[in-house]
């Protein structure tokens, strides 16, 4: 019996290892973190598929080689620097981004197509079951359905065509030389495949871009609180954007345009109160920066230009780094793998980059339909046919699921998170309209760009660009430098989309669009700068309303601050101003706390952190101690003081701005006593209760005061792996920065590159950004750049002239061949 028992026990644990070792986990390492997925690790440690098959050794790279690209026209160059960054030679257009497809996918074909299929609402095919509702959520939102017309219009050009089909035959020609064992590991732990590559995939990734810069709106957690607290309340903590204060384009900038008209406000709507705010949505912290110094305030005379895009700090890295060369054409830049031509970078000539507008693109429409059945919906006077598109939903190891979403000349009914059906004759949904379902040719902007010459070319690409809104910053040998917060603007009245729009009444819908040319614009202002950093894009003097609220303007008053003190700028000087870590916000609030906070009511270890925020310079450095101290204060405050008006998830906290009003002019505001108690609380007691608060939790986690306090600790940056596979990501980096700084290093996002380009008689540029130019784990250009972004610095960027240049850092050249 025992002999059986052994062999049964044996069976079991076999069975259960292999059970383990093949097959995907998750795991919660720290409740203020993202999940980790652990992967199938007998894959993993194959000899036959694992990791060894894809570990890559010095040696394995290529010096000279010639490789054979069905579908290239004439030969094609490429030379490789010591970053493995491609620079690639072409004699026509067609074979310039075949080679691009085709590089890309080398080093990123994972990725790429990871990336479309979030986009596209197919995550369930790779992961199962778990990620129904969200790719539910992407369908619903529309992401597809926009990356469709969007396709149709780039191959009605014929450029765009060329380029979007060479593109896609590149990326083919790479698929279609792999065997499953040379498959890139991230395919071998998540067991599925590569499929084929097409134009609509280049679109899908634009859309996702779209997705992250513009996909947030808080239209019905504004109607919410309007409905619960009236129009006095909403005036008074919601006002539209209070701080003008160094807007994008320089106050009085004088117009060069006459206004069309803009659509009288209709009379006013009641939104239904909903709970049903999105459950899925881009992190608000997103942003970038970018600025440029005219001539006149440059060491040589003539522009530089720098900028920094903050997303989300991810491995492999959101761009890719390569150099393009054909007839008309010599662009050096950063391209999102998966989409062609180079979108933030320079040429011999001008240097262009981009941060993100944040203006109101996306609007909710209470609708109403006739009956439960959802088949017409009323408007304008009349009952009006609903289009249903049937979504089939494929999920790996499981019965695919099927969802009908319903589409109004709105937009689509967006996802509800309970999928109950309606219980009454006339259900309530809200429909969507937003510019990422415009059909757009954003590649024919940057193919333009990329070519761009002198300001007129500059301007005349703008005119191609949809969405999602960006502030191009632009600079030139020309000695010009300009910035036009661009995309398509809808034509609006005044805060038409600060709360639920009335999707019965025609004067709610977008009644056209702000003429491109009258987008806000600057061209060599007078103080010799032009800047960003997402927030209000031009002075009260502008005549269309794009938005009540955009970014703090802390990191835009600082970037303009230091900008207006320069003198002989260099390049390092832009690249220290990228690295600030000064805390605008801390500067103007911690005298205030202080002085609320009596400090003989603190225990010995709260009087010490107390005294090491008098002395503290509040700069959010790496080992400042006083950072940890007050973010955690600061927070805590303004959730004690919102939390029990605003905690619920249908609604939202005042912006930062109202909150600092207050808690520096208003002590006797009713909004400081918590109505969840009986008795009244004060400002210094709430102040005083969150120091507390902030010094024994931090007492908690790093034991008494002392280095382990330091900021870089407490903000724990991590650059986690795209699909959270543990091991491929890095945790815990050690930076400074933090949101609404310059640096704008936080938990998961950051400046994912940063550039900084000199231009003269030939270009000097420098850039960097958090891992490298390698998709694959096993390879050491998967992370090599990170240590050179951690500490702030850039590597210079070799721009070539010719195929031949000798350069000391660049030695690969390989020969791409019919």
């Amino acid at each position: 019996m025992l002999r059986y028992l052994r062999a049964a026990l044996a069976l079991l644990t076999t069975g259960t290892l292999v059970w383990v070792l093949n097959t995907n986990h998750t795991v919660q390492l720290d409740s203020t973190k993202d999940p980790l997925a652990l992967p199938a690790f007998g894959k993993f440690l194959s000899p036959f598929v694992g990791f060894w098959r894809n570990a890559e050794a010095e040696g394995d790279f290529a010096a000279e080689q010639t490789l054979r690209l069905p579908g290239l026209q004439q030969p094609v160059t490429v030379r490789f620097d010591d970053h493995r960054v491609p620079h690639v030679f072409a004699q026509n257009d067609h074979d310039l981004y075949l080679a691009q497809g085709y590089l890309t996918a080398r080093d990123r074909l994972w990725q790429m197509e990871f990336q479309t299929h979030v986009a596209a609402g197919r995550i369930s095919e790779i992961v199962g079951a778990r990620a129904v509702e969200y790719d539910r959520f992407q369908r619903r939102m529309g992401l597809p359905y926009g990356a469709e017309k969007s396709v149709q219009v780039m191959l009605a050009d014929p450029t765009t065509r060329t380029v979007l089909e060479a593109y896609t035959a590149g990326v083919n020609a790479y698929i279609s030389e792999l065997s499953p064992r040379e498959y890139p590991m991230e395919y071998k732990l998540l067991n599925y495949a590569p499929e084929p590559w097409q134009p609509v995939k280049c679109a899908l990734l634009l859309q996702l871009m779209a997705y992250d810069l513009s996909g947030r709106s808080d239209d019905l957690r504004m109607s919410n609180i309007l409905g619960k607290y009236g129009p006095a309340v909403v005036r008074d903590l919601f006002p539209d954007y209070p701080a003008l204060e160094s807007p994008i384009v320089p106050t009085g900038t004088k117009l060069d345009y006459k206004p069309v008209p803009v659509p009288p406000v209709p009379a006013a709507f009641a939104a239904a109160a909903s709970d049903k705010v999105p459950r899925h949505e881009p992190d608000p912290e997103l942003g970038s920066n970018n600025f440029a110094v005219a001539g006149s305030r440059s060491a040589s005379g003539l522009p530089i230009l720098a900028n920094d895009p903050h997303l989300q700090l991810n491995l492999p890295s959101i761009w890719y780094q390569m150099q393009l060369v054909a007839p008309g054409v010599n662009v050096y830049g950063v391209s999102i793998p998966g989409a062609p031509t180079i979108i933030i970078g320079f040429n011999q000539d001008v240097a262009w980059g981009v941060t993100n507008v944040g203006g109101d693109v996306l609007d909710w429409y209470q609708l109403k339909f006739r009956d439960a059945r959802q088949r017409e919906y009323w408007h304008d006077g009349q009952w009006k046919p609903v289009r249903r598109v049937v979504e089939r939903i494929r999920v790996q190891g499981g019965a695919d699921v099927v969802d009908t979403v319903l589409y109004t000349h709105h937009g689509p009914v967006v996802y509800d998170q309970d999928q109950k059906p309606f219980r009454d004759a006339t259900p309530i949904r809200h429909a969507l309209r937003w510019t990422a379902h415009e059909a757009g040719n954003e590649i024919m902007a940057f193919y333009r760009l990329n070519r761009a010459r002198q300001y007129a070319d500059y301007t005349a690409a703008l005119g191609f660009y949809t969405k999602p809104a960006q502030n191009f910053i632009f600079a030139s040998r020309q000695n010009d430098v300009a910035i036009w917060p661009n995309g398509r603007f809808p034509l609006k009245w005044k805060n038409q989309g600060k709360f639920i729009l009335d999707g019965t009444n025609p004067q709610h819908d977008w009644q056209g669009w702000i003429p491109q040319a009258q987008n806000p614009h600057a061209l060599n202002p007078a103080r010799g700068f032009v800047s960003s950093a997402n927030q209000f894009p031009a002075g009260p003097e502008y005549p269309y309303y794009l938005g009540w609220e955009f970014a703090t303007s802390e990191r835009g008053r600082r970037i303009n601050e230091r900008l207006g003190r320069m003198r002989a700028a260099t390049p390092d000087s832009l690249r220290l101003l990228q690295n600030d870590n000064l805390n605008l916000n801390a500067q103007l609030m911690l005298p205030r706390l202080l002085a609320l906070v009596p400090p003989q009511q603190l225990s010995p270890a709260q009087r010490r952190a107390y005294e090491e925020l008098r002395q503290w310079n509040c700069y959010y450095d790496a080992q400042a101690v006083g950072a940890s101290i007050f973010d955690l204060w600061y927070t805590q405050l303004v959730q004690r003081l919102w939390d029990d008006d605003f905690e619920r998830k249908d609604m939202r906290y005042p912006a930062r701005d109202r909150t600092n009003q207050l808690l520096l002019r208003q002590d006797t505001s009713r909004w400081i006593d918590d109505r969840r108690t009986p008795e009244r609380e004060t400002l210094p007691q709430l102040a005083l209760e969150s120091l507390r608060f902030a010094t024994d939790s931090l007492t908690r986690k790093f034991g008494p005061l002392g280095p382990k306090w330091a900021w870089a600790n407490q903000k724990s940056t991590d650059i986690m792996h795209l699909a959270r596979l543990a091991g491929f990501g890095h945790m815990d980096v050690d930076c400074g920065g933090g949101a609404a700084i310059v640096n704008a290093t936080s938990e998961r996002n950051g400046p994912s590159w940063r550039m900084v380009v000199a231009l003269g008689p030939q270009p000097r540029a420098y850039g960097v950004f958090p891992g490298g130019q390698s998709g694959n784990p096993g390879s050491r250009y998967y992370d090599d750049l990170l240590e050179t972004w951690r500490v702030g610095q850039l590597n210079e960027l070799i721009y070539l002239t010719s195929a031949e240049q000798a350069h000391p850092r660049v030695g690969a050249a390989w020969q791409l061949t019919r």
